[in-house]
């Protein structure tokens, strides 16, 4: 088997914008050769990737699937190295994600402050990369894209609850659809969370095979795996190819060695918030002083490579299900006959917990002026600088799951009885605090990372996580299904203490009065985040399109500063936090640079046909 050594373009990653990208390019033009290296393995039709119940286990220790970036520790998590995983296979995070849909209001993408980046503009895209299954006809939407959203494959009653306490005892309002990219503060009447999953096949909804393994007909989209792309190369500043090493756990061609291979129209590096600024920084460009250090030679001096990191901060907190209550739990304990019952009726007709991530319920919450108060002063400079004059932006998003997920910790999954459990989830959409992705050189020579996530550095971010902590802890009290707290994965309150709990035999009366805590319990509640607030998965903002002067790294064609023929396409490019679980944002971002790359090259993509409905069954 040959391979060619020159294309028309080259992907650096296979992730979910390099997937959408390529894939709109090789429609519209199916002459063009385009490479995509990705250095983790294949996802085609593999259960773990295409079955939603198995996302929790990419999660799992030497999991092959993404990769586990270490952070520098930090005395603002007392002194933890944070963990952040990103996605490592074909499709990226699509492939391997907790497969929520939501999308940030549209003045996120306003506020940005690029041309051609507006709301406007973007709408139109949003709308044409989706089929949204859960309500017809609403204008935001889109009805005939490749990815596929649905409220899955069964309804979990605890989500209804969730709701009914949520509208009741939380006092908000409802909507029937909270993605319509204003829309915020609000329970969703309907009790159900839009997922990325097809509604007829109950098969996850990734962008790897849905833009890129339905055109395996056309031989000149290329896809390799097990390849890490080591650096760009340049010929008079112009990026002409990319250089590669293999992983031979992952590839097995034995003629698809470590080497070069060249691109003569352009080059795209697509490997996310951490794989994209150290491809740059060994390549030449970033800031002196770190590329002097690793002792690469500057090709350009562009300080903001690996500057701006962002993410949301993230909390997960466990509670015992009532005996009876369905949850994900004997599936992801790997009880084989829950397993083989649900499996065989999905493979019937896609529905089942196979077609089921455990999240049915969701809210994006803003204060209202009691809870505003009830989070002190820490929190009040940033609600009236960001918050109080955008009501359409939501401070964090409160979710529930059907389910022990182990993202607390893993150790205390191995010691829990085996019942059924829901996980509180709260997270936060605009911290404040900010973190870097650089390389750094070992005393033996060897690159490591060094990422700084900035987790809590700034004291306003932990105000609003308390807050969710309290108030998602009244919302599962008041849930029929609700019987007590798993304490280990909860704050250690002090004996006598107002705030502790334990089991239960039931729910208090949705009219009971609030836990009242200490000063001291509030103490413990920080400190218990410092210990576990986490990622969420949402890593971006590295090599952020702004103006040179203002540490950007491309400009509005995504273009990299002091080169040519050299783009960024994908969540590292995002300047400011978007609201919203980011794969929406990643799909968007596709959207619009296969757009700009087809204007580039001068290719008529408002002629390509609707290529994925007519290649579903190659699938």
């Amino acid at each position: 088997m040959s391979h060619s050594s020159e294309f028309d373009i080259i992907f650096a990653g296979g992730g979910t914008t390099a997937c959408v990208v390529a894939g709109r390019l090789a429609a519209c033009d199916p002459s063009l050769r385009i490479l995509i290296l990705e250095a983790g393995p294949h996802t085609l039709n593999k259960a773990p990737h295409v079955q939603p119940w198995q996302f929790p286990f990419h999660q799992a220790p030497m999991s092959a699937t993404v990769t586990f970036n270490i952070g520098n520790t930090s005395s603002h998590l007392n002194g933890r190295a944070p963990v952040v995983p990103c996605g490592h296979c074909v499709g990226g995070g699509s492939s391997v994600n907790f497969m929520v849909y939501t999308r940030a209001p549209a003045s996120d993408y306003d506020d940005w402050g690029v041309d051609g980046w507006e709301s406007k503009n973007l709408i139109p895209l949003m709308k044409k990369l989706e089929t949204y299954e859960v309500h017809p006809g609403r204008p935001t939407h889109g009805y005939d894209g490749p990815i596929k959203v649905s409220s899955g494959g069964y309804k979990l009653v605890i989500g209804e609850e969730f709701i009914d306490v949520g509208k009741t005892y939380h006092k908000r309002p409802y909507a029937d659809d909270t993605n319509d990219l204003e829309t915020c503060n609000t329970y969703s009447v309907r009790a159900l969370c839009s997922l990325y999953i097809d509604g007829k096949t109950g098969k996850r909804s990734d962008a790897a095979h849905h833009y890129i393994y339905n055109q395996a007909h056309n031989p000149n989209l290329q896809l390799w795996v097990g390849k890490r792309v080591k650096r760009v190369i340049f010929e008079d500043m112009r990026a002409v190819g990319v250089e590669f090493t293999s992983d031979p756990a992952v590839c097995r061609d034995v003629d698809l060695s470590s080497g070069t291979v060249r691109a003569s129209k352009l080059v795209v590096v697509s490997a996310g918030a951490f794989g994209s600024p150290t491809i740059l920084e060994r390549s030449g460009i970033g800031a002196e002083a770190v590329l002097k250090r690793c002792g690469i030679e500057p090709q350009v001096n562009l300080p903001g490579v690996g500057e701006n990191y962002q993410d949301h901060n993230g909390g997960f907190v466990p509670y015992i299900a009532a005996d009876g209550v369905v949850t994900m739990d004997p599936l992801w304990r790997r009880e084989e006959s829950v397993i083989q019952e649900n499996l065989a009726q999905w493979e019937h007709n896609g529905k089942s917990l196979i077609a089921q991530n455990g999240n049915d319920a969701l809210m994006k919450w803003r204060p209202d002026d009691d809870e505003l108060k009830s989070m002190g002063s820490a929190f009040e400079g940033r609600w009236k600088e960001f918050f109080q004059d955008r009501p359409d932006k939501a401070v964090a998003i409160f979710a529930l799951l059907g389910g022990y997920v182990g993202t607390l910790t893993q150790s205390l999954a191995k010691v829990l009885s085996p019942r059924g459990y829901m996980t509180a989830a709260y997270y936060t959409l605009y911290p404040v605090s900010t973190g870097s992705v650089h390389i750094k050189m070992r005393e033996d020579g060897k690159e490591e990372l060094d990422f700084t996530a900035g987790f809590l550095d700034d004291p306003s971010d932990i105000a609003p996580l308390s807050f969710g902590y309290k108030k998602m802890r009244e919302i599962l009290r008041r849930m029929p299904s609700y019987r007590g707290e798993v304490s280990a994965g909860h704050p250690r309150f002090p004996d006598g203490s107002a705030a502790v709990c334990g089991e239960a035999s039931g729910p208090v009366d949705l009219n009971a009065p609030d836990i009242i805590y200490t000063p001291e319990d509030d103490q413990v509640i920080d400190e218990f985040h410092r210990n576990h607030v986490q990622t969420t998965w949402h890593s971006l903002g590295t090599c952020a399109m702004k103006p040179e002067a203002d540490q950007g790294v491309v400009d509005a064609r995504l273009n990299v500063y002091g080169v040519t023929n050299l783009k960024v396409a994908d969540l590292s490019i995002v300047p400011l936090n978007v609201g919203t679980n980011t794969y929406s944002t990643a799909l968007l971002i596709g959207e619009k640079a296969a757009m700009i790359i087809a204007e580039d090259l001068g290719i008529d993509c408002t002629a390509c046909p609707s290529w994925w409905e007519s290649t579903q069954s190659r699938l």
